[in-house]
């Protein structure tokens, strides 16, 4: 890949919006006038800061730490970030925000367990001032290319916007194309087809398992809710009732654990992703159902041993509905922080188009903007076959939010985790789901009350 990519300069930028002209249809003296404008915006006025920043470990991190040099060539401004792994980085977030001086200007939230969390405890800095100065927001940032729905996701109830949608994380499965080959097998279309397939690739005197996914506790929660939504159901209903004890959510239990159980690796009970990715890119897993910013290791030789052989499939429809599970990173500043202004210029430099489309590029996910999600560039000289890319779009059109959107998410995911990775080890799935509702119902009314 070259370095034009990871690091795009200023005339990079431009020229990929011209290429992203199907979007907007941007005329040539419209570009001018757009490169005129961005050659006046002063990006240095905050030269000499320095900003500390903390990042979830992942692939889009180890991007935008790529794109330091050029921020702080173009503006001055110096950055230290350091990558914290997804549980501890969300333990930091609490411990830092609730002592009111956290040591960062700015971080990454996971919007689907920690942006009810930021709106309660005033974590973030509304950036709708921002936005509206121009003074301070470059000219060529075109916050209207954010897709609606990502948008959306990103907005707290009081309309406030507190981060940049980074990051939409589709659910999906990768699929080892040449297993599937030796058996006959088409990729499966419904839930159903998907658990007849496992049963059939699954080999454990070769070391091969017909399917893997999350068994961790807290982590495996998603796997449960990719298939309840094949019910057409989420965990907590739109008036706040838990819906997590329904023959509808016993018959989502039940599959997690005869995928798992029955036809997943040994040791899968402690597996969350990093595990999972391991599997499935050394060739001893056919399926893996996750999501899918985690592809980029998948497509490197030096990483994987099935480059190539990787399919990438749409969550197959359940016997209600058919969705894919939604996630999603949004970039933001602490409302502590001394240095917001220069802390936006961070902000807004690394959610451009052209460090959107970057990402998409490397196979770290889908963007939050539509010129990245729907720019022919995306697939042009992309390490990535077609199949990824029409997957991204396809997942994008039937997402629906893969956990609850309530405050106290981490305890669902602790309790009904549990319940889950019990189910593993034997237990009756209708009984654990019950146990597990009556055990979070009284923490999800407080938290109401709250």
């Amino acid at each position: 890949m070259s370095s034009e990519i990871l690091k795009p300069t200023r005339r990079a930028l431009l020229r990929n919006a011209a290429a992203l002209g199907a979007l907007g249809t941007l005329a040539a003296p419209a570009i001018i006038r757009e490169a005129n404008a961005q050659s006046s915006f002063n990006w240095k006025r905050f030269a000499g800061t320095k900003l500390d920043v903390m990042l979830v470990k992942n692939p889009r991190s180890d991007l935008l730490q790529a794109h330091e040099k050029e921020f702080t060539e173009l503006t001055g401004i110096q950055v230290s970030s350091e990558q914290v792994p997804e549980q501890q980085q969300r333990q930091k977030a609490m411990i830092e925000f609730s002592s009111g001086k956290p040591a960062f200007d700015v971080t990454m939230l996971a919007l689907h367990v920690q942006k009810r969390l930021s709106a309660k405890g005033k974590w973030m800095e509304d950036l709708r001032p921002y936005l509206a100065d121009a003074s301070l927001t470059s000219p060529d940032f075109d916050y209207a290319d954010f897709a609606a729905g990502a948008v959306e996701f990103g907005k707290q109830a009081d309309g406030s916007i507190d981060t940049l949608p980074h990051f939409m994380d589709f659910w999906m499965v990768y699929y080892n194309k040449e297993m599937f080959a030796q058996k006959g097998l088409e990729y499966p279309k419904t839930m159903d087809e998907l658990v007849a397939a496992a049963g059939k690739l699954n080999d454990p005197s070769k070391g091969i398992a017909g399917f893997v996914s999350r068994g961790l506790k807290n982590a495996n929660i998603p796997v449960w809710t990719s298939w309840l939504l094949g019910q057409g159901l989420e965990t907590v209903s739109a008036d706040g009732k838990l819906q997590t004890d329904g023959p509808e959510a016993v018959w989502a239990a039940d599959m997690y654990r005869k995928l798992n159980k029955d036809y997943g690796p040994p040791g899968t009970i402690g597996f969350n992703w990093n595990e999972c990715q391991t599997t499935f890119m050394q060739g001893r897993a056919a399926m893996w159902l996750d999501g899918i910013g985690f592809a980029t290791p998948l497509e490197d030789p030096t990483k994987s041993r099935i480059v190539g052989k990787v399919g990438y499939g749409v969550t197959p429809a359940g016997p209600k509905a058919h969705h894919s599970a939604l996630f999603g990173d949004g970039l933001g500043i602490a409302r502590a922080s001394k240095n917001k202004q220069a802390a936006w210029l961070y902000v807004q430099f690394m959610c451009n188009k052209g460090h959107q489309l970057a990402m998409i590029k490397a196979g770290a996910g889908a963007p939050g903007r539509l010129s990245a999600l729907s720019s022919p560039e995306a697939a042009a000289g992309s390490r990535f076959p077609k199949q990824y890319f029409e997957c991204l779009a396809e997942s994008g059109k039937i997402a629906r939010a893969g956990l609850p959107q309530i405050i106290p998410v981490t305890e669902f995911r602790d309790v009904f985790g549990v319940a889950l990775t019990n189910t593993l080890s034997g237990a009756d799935s209708a009984t654990e789901l019950k146990k597990a509702t009556e055990t979070f119902k009284p923490i999800l009314e407080k938290s109401e009350q709250a």
